[in-house]
């Protein structure tokens, strides 16, 4: 082969990897401020920290007595004076706020659910516990009547339909009972209409004006419940679903009316439940509004990560941490995570 061949060949071959780059126009390199961790940390948009985070308990009967939820690997029912001293490790671990769920005997479960407006319920007893040791800690009480009722629905029913009016009443009386026993906030959590703005009139009436409403007003009727409801004893008893008042999950523009609506009442908090799979709804009411938002990662979509990471198939701590920046990310203010305790303690750590 001629000289002049050869040369040819030389030119056709692909240039080094090297010299190829020195040909790019590449003034902008975005991968400067990622080359190093001091680096993202200095440009990271959405920091997670402990102070963003409540932590979902579940209350028991009982004495020094700590259940496993079976269906929430990693999630225990505490009696009265067991969750006084996690309140206590919260407190340790910075975590800002408590959210109080009870496993209701099922010997005082009724069809009005009359036990959520007695004064002495589990959960009141567990409020004026925490307040007496720890009277700094924020204390959240659910408002809905599923735990108390023989039917596992959020309000009253009557030939298989739910009563709205008639339920806003017995909700009214729950918050401010819940209130009397320390709650710093109340979060009706049973989406009837109409109920945040009669809740926050009767509080005020009743002397509760500092306490606050954390409105669910977004919340799906969805599937990722499950172990929530296995975990307050309320799976076995209910029949039917919850598609008449929660929210179809196939709306976002409704969504925003809920919210629209709360805050007109007096909502003082947006709730967004569940949270990873309505990610984009929490954008779009933190986007709408600029209330504080919160975002609740329900039991279900708890248990998917704990399951995939006991079975080896993700890293179950980065797994945690990402869907919690998540969060983050999409504009919640806080986070309802049954991870708060192994999350809050993960940062301290890396502090």
């Amino acid at each position: 082969m001629s000289t002049a061949g050869k040369a040819k060949i030389e030119r056709l071959k692909p240039a080094p990897r090297q010299a190829e780059a020195a040909r790019l126009d590449l003034t902008i390199r975005p991968r400067r401020n990622r080359k190093s961790a001091w680096s993202r940390r200095l440009v990271a948009e959405n920091v997670l920290t402990a102070d963003d985070l409540i932590w979902p308990v579940f209350i028991c009967e009982g004495t020094a007595t700590r259940e496993p939820v079976p269906s929430m690997p990693g999630v225990v029912r505490y009696s009265v004076d067991e969750a006084v001293r996690a309140a206590e490790q919260a407190i340790e671990l910075k975590i800002p706020a408590l959210a109080l769920f009870p496993n209701t005997d099922p010997r005082l479960r009724n069809e009005s659910g009359s036990e959520a407006v007695n004064p002495d319920n589990l959960v009141c007893r567990a409020l004026r516990a925490i307040k007496q040791e720890f009277p700094d800690i924020g204390l959240v009480a659910d408002v809905a009547l599923d735990p108390y009722t023989s039917h596992g629905h959020d309000g009253l029913l009557a030939d298989g339909k739910i009563l709205n009016d008639e339920t806003v009443a017995v909700l009214v009386e729950q918050a401010k009972v819940l209130a009397a026993a320390g709650a710093d906030t109340v979060a009706p959590s049973d989406m009837m209409d109409g109920r945040i703005g009669a809740i926050r009139k009767a509080l005020d009436a009743a002397g509760f004006v500092d306490t606050q409403i954390l409105a669910y007003a977004a919340k799906y009727a969805s599937c990722f419940y499950g172990p929530f409801r296995d975990a307050v004893g309320s799976s076995a008893t209910l029949s039917g679903d919850k598609r008449t008042y929660q929210m179809d999950p196939a709306n976002t523009d409704e969504a925003l009316r809920e919210c629209a609506l709360d805050i007109e009442e007096g909502a003082d908090m947006l709730m967004v439940k569940p949270g990873m799979p309505y990610l984009d709804i929490l954008f779009r009411v933190k986007e709408a509004f600029g209330m504080p938002t919160f975002a609740y990662q329900v039991s279900g979509e708890y248990s998917m990560i704990e399951a995939a990471a006991r079975n080896g198939w993700l890293d179950g701590d980065k797994a945690m941490m990402e869907s919690l920046l998540a969060f983050k990310r999409a504009g919640a203010d806080a986070i309802l995570t049954y991870f708060a305790p192994r999350a809050a303690e993960k940062l301290a750590r890396a502090t």
